[in-house]
This record gives C-alpha cells, structure tokens and sequence, in this order.
C-alpha cells in the first residue's frame, strides 16, 4: 500500500510523527512530475496499491484527475463523506473558487463541493491521515 498525497507539509509532518516507522507516503507537491509518475508506475506494476488524499477544491480535483489518467489509485480519505466530515467539524474555511472540476473517483465529490461552497485544504485531514500512517 503506497498513499499519495499532494502537500509537502502531510510529508513532513509523517516524518516527524513516525519517523523511520512511516511507511513512505510519495508526495506530488501540486502536478504530478515526470519523475513521480515514474515511481508511481513502477511501484503499481510491482503490486503496490495506490491511494491518493489532496485538497478538497477544483485545482485539486485536476491534479488527481492527471493522475487518474496516468494510473488506477484508490481515495486515501478523499469521498465526498470525508469533504463533508471536515467541513462540518472546520470552521472559517475559505470559500471556493475556480472553474469547477469532476470527481470521477467518487461523483458525489464533485457535487458536494459545489453545493457547500468551501475549500478543505489537505492539512485539515493531517491527524486523520497521520493515524492511517502509524
């Protein structure tokens, strides 16, 4: 099991939690690059499977999207049930803007983004997505 993330900061924070007993989570930092669609080829082909968190909002959704039509990867905490969860228990998150974006992986997603106007960045999930990693 590899997860993906999209922020340097739920990286760095993995680290400092867990140290050495992380499992390595690959971090994207925004697009995919070359160089990790590479890894994430290989490592697929191997066997591992893929799960992917980012942010809740419509720049997010196209980072993914690259990725989906790279290779299959499974939601690590990223349905329209946790979008909701978080923006439920969050407050003053900022609103949402952008050009919207599907969310082919789970289409409630995408609906419910557009029906609650908020963007739930990645680290908002940290303590969630540190705990799948001890």
């Amino acid at each position: 099991m590899v997860r993906i993330c999209e922020n340097p900061a739920v990286l760095a924070a993995a680290a400092d939690a867990h140290g050495s007993d992380c499992p390595p989570p690959v971090c994207l930092q925004g697009q995919p690059s070359a160089a990790a669609l590479t890894l994430l080829r290989h490592l697929h082909a191997d066997g591992a499977a893929l799960f992917y968190h980012g942010d809740f909002d419509w720049g997010g959704f196209r980072i993914v999207n690259v990725l989906l039509s790279h290779m299959p990867w499974r939601p690590w905490r990223f349905t329209a049930t946790d979008y909701r969860a978080l923006a439920a228990t969050t407050s003053q998150l900022p609103p949402l803007t952008g050009t919207p974006a599907a969310s082919p992986w789970d289409p409630a997603l995408a609906q419910a983004l557009s029906e609650l106007g908020v963007r739930v960045e990645e680290e908002v999930a940290l303590a969630d997505l540190l705990a799948d990693l001890a």
